[in-house]
């Protein structure tokens, strides 16, 4: 139902005649003294609990409206227009302001002296982006194998516009982790785009529904950051600050944009080479194994970025932060993943019908590389933080040329289940080593990371080993689930109490 993109992503809008720009260039994006840990402790502490509450919220309302448009108003080759579309726009998004948004969020010193600057080079280079795409929509939608997702597209991506405009009063919001006013912009996001599509497929309108209830509420969300951020949407040129800001977000933009193209990729391939209705399964089980990443990582990410921007000077308090960070991440997380695979199938037909019961086969594969994901985001975060930006583009650019010809072969092989298969088996095997040296050369050693994921790695096993013990003798009632459920929940938290005093630290170095 909603689109995603990096921390510091919104929309916003205010009036006023610009101010002239500051002669001076910007800071160079080195980082700024940390402040008293306390400080940023209680501020990373509210902005997280904040942003939680918010995407969870969000994600059990985004829930709920699949649930009813896939029981009653689409079906899966909708839902395979909706996916193409979809997958263009983050695509777009990741990169549609050059990466220089980041840097309100990310430089020291007082951001409004290049905001104008950056609001500029943002809505040019995203309105240039719009129009490029709408010009060139057929061709990708045929290439894609979806030619009906055309007009789709060219609605859909007007939200690439309103997102350029957002990224300074969106990026100060984040700045300040102000949390809480983004929580009442997303309600009222959710609420209009939801209404609107709904609206919209109950009257026939198909995946069009969709393209423009994110149109709708990306608007919604405009306005409101306006509102929530005064002053900071100002218009200006200052060549200087251009180049650095430039310097500092191109190769950010790249490295994001690679990044999306590796989690998008595969609907790109099942499109083209399986079709709508196979691609219509193969997005409802993505998206379902996105849930935990979601729900738990997107609230992490909302205050991550800017909380290893603030540690990034201190090396030690950057890895302790960051792999107590890691641990509630997966903690959280490894639950959620057993149970949605564990239980795909009679999950998938309880809540969507027997009509999706094909998107099951693909779901614990899936599950498998969502927690995988949940790292990775965390991790080029932290990279993004200190720096290492180079390492960004070498991994990111490493998973993509591996992936595309593993899911080739795999989509012909074995069709979705096939894919989501080589996606393990390419981030797993090949992906997740690289990012553990990257972290290594930023500090951020293996024997932390392993502290982080022990725990919950043993308990996931025994979790494991529950579900699939219990399946056959209490079957797949709605009272059967829930009892497997329960029983498997009590076990791994018996398996994490160890853990439970690692886990209070955070905070303590600034990133709970």
């Amino acid at each position: 139902m909603d689109t995603a993109r990096a921390p510091g992503s919104g929309t916003g809008e205010t009036s006023g005649v610009p101010a002239p720009p500051d002669p001076a260039p910007p800071a160079p994006p080195t980082p700024p003294a940390p402040p008293a840990p306390a400080s940023l402790g209680r501020k990373v502490r509210s902005a997280a609990r904040w942003s939680l509450i918010n995407t969870v919220v969000l994600r059990l309302g985004n829930f709920a409206t699949g649930i009813v448009l896939a029981r009653f108003a689409l079906g899966p080759a909708e839902w395979g227009v909706y996916g193409i579309a979809q997958t263009v726009l983050l695509v777009l998004l990741s990169a549609n302001e050059l990466g220089v948004g980041l840097a309100i969020v990310r430089w020291e010193g007082d951001a409004r002296r290049f905001a104008p600057t950056v609001l500029t080079l943002s809505t040019l280079s995203s309105g240039l982006l719009y129009v490029a795409l709408f010009a060139a929509a057929p061709a990708v939608a045929g290439l894609l194998g979806s030619p009906d997702a055309a007009g789709v597209l060219r609605v859909m991506c007007l939200c690439v516009v309103i997102d350029g405009v957002a990224q300074v009063p969106g990026g100060f919001l984040t700045r300040e982790f102000a949390q809480g006013r983004r929580m009442i912009i997303d309600g009222l996001n959710f609420v209009l785009s939801t209404a609107v599509t709904l609206l919209l497929a109950f009257e026939g309108w198909g995946a069009m529904s969709f393209a423009w209830g994110a149109v709708a509420g990306n608007v919604v969300t405009l306005i409101g950051c306006a509102l929530a951020a005064p002053g900071t949407l100002k218009f200006g040129w200052n060549p200087v600050q251009a180049r650095a800001l430039l310097r500092f977000g191109l190769p950010l933009a790249g490295a994001s944009m690679l990044a999306l193209a590796v989690v998008n990729v595969d609907t790109m391939v099942v499109g083209a080479t399986l079709g709508n209705v196979s691609l219509g399964f193969y997005v409802l089980a993505f998206n379902m194994s996105g849930w935990p990443v979601r729900i738990i990582s997107e609230a992490a990410r909302r205050v991550s970025f800017a909380g290893f921007s603030r540690l990034a000077a201190s090396p030690q308090a950057l890895a302790q932060g960051f792999s107590r960070a890691l641990g509630v991440l997966i903690t959280g997380t490894v639950p959620l993943c057993v149970l949605l695979a564990g239980l795909a199938e009679p999950v998938v037909r309880l809540v969507y019908g027997s009509q999706w019961t094909p998107a099951a086969a693909a779901l614990p594969w899936l599950m498998a590389l969502g927690l995988i994901r949940i790292g990775g985001e965390l991790s080029y975060d932290c990279l993004v933080a200190i720096g290492q930006r180079r390492s960004l583009f070498l991994v990111q650019g490493l998973w993509l040329a591996a992936l595309v010809p593993a899911l080739l072969v795999a989509a012909r092989l074995n069709g979705i289940v096939g894919v989501s298969q080589g996606h393990v088996l390419v981030a797993g095997g090949l992906v997740v080593p690289v990012f553990l040296i990257a972290l290594r050369r930023g500090g951020i050693g293996l024997r932390l990371i392993a502290r982080a994921c022990a725990w919950p790695f043993l308990g996931g096993a025994v979790m494991t080993a529950i579900v699939l013990g219990l399946r056959q003798p209490f079957g797949d009632g709605r009272f059967a689930l829930l009892a497997i459920g329960v029983i498997a929940l009590a076990g791994y938290i018996v398996c994490v109490l160890p853990s439970r005093d690692f886990l209070r630290g955070v905070g303590q170095q600034g990133m709970g």
